[in-house]
């Protein structure tokens, strides 16, 4: 009896560990930057451009990862409350990067544009957002 209890109370502890420790991946199809001019005033987005960039969202080890050129680790230091209205969904994380300057992720879904993700790295000095997919595995299409 006692076996069967414990048994039944670590498959369960496991369950719920794997429940909140996972990663997300996405895939990038375009990004744009944003950034400030020398008066500190906001400029126009850059044009799109085309992208094919693999993102993971680890919760397990608090992080970002953006597999561009140039590999971007950011580590989240709190998952902030989610934000919702009527046009949009708003995941907000407070990150910091390499040199330890903190910024705000968030992954937005546009929910009048047929639920568009976007991931948005918001820096003092400029924004960078991604269009995102979830990303699917080879062998899971």
């Amino acid at each position: 009896m006692k076996v069967k209890y414990w048994f039944g109370l670590i498959l369960f502890l496991v369950t719920l560990v794997q429940i909140y420790c996972q990663t997300y991946k996405f895939q990038t199809t375009g990004f744009s930057v944003m950034a400030k001019n020398e008066n500190g005033d906001w400029g126009k987005w850059s044009d799109l451009q085309d992208t094919s960039i693999l993102i993971s969202l680890d919760t397990t080890k608090n992080r970002f990862i953006i597999y561009s050129q140039e590999i971007q680790l950011y580590d989240i230091l709190s998952y902030e409350e989610k934000e919702e209205n009527d046009s949009d969904l708003i995941y907000p994380f407070s990150c910091k990067d390499d040199d330890g300057v903190p910024f705000t992720l968030s992954i937005i879904t546009r929910k009048n544009q047929n639920n568009r993700k976007q991931l948005y790295i918001n820096h003092q000095n400029f924004i960078i957002v991604y269009n995102i997919v979830n990303y699917i595995e080879k062998g899971e299409r």
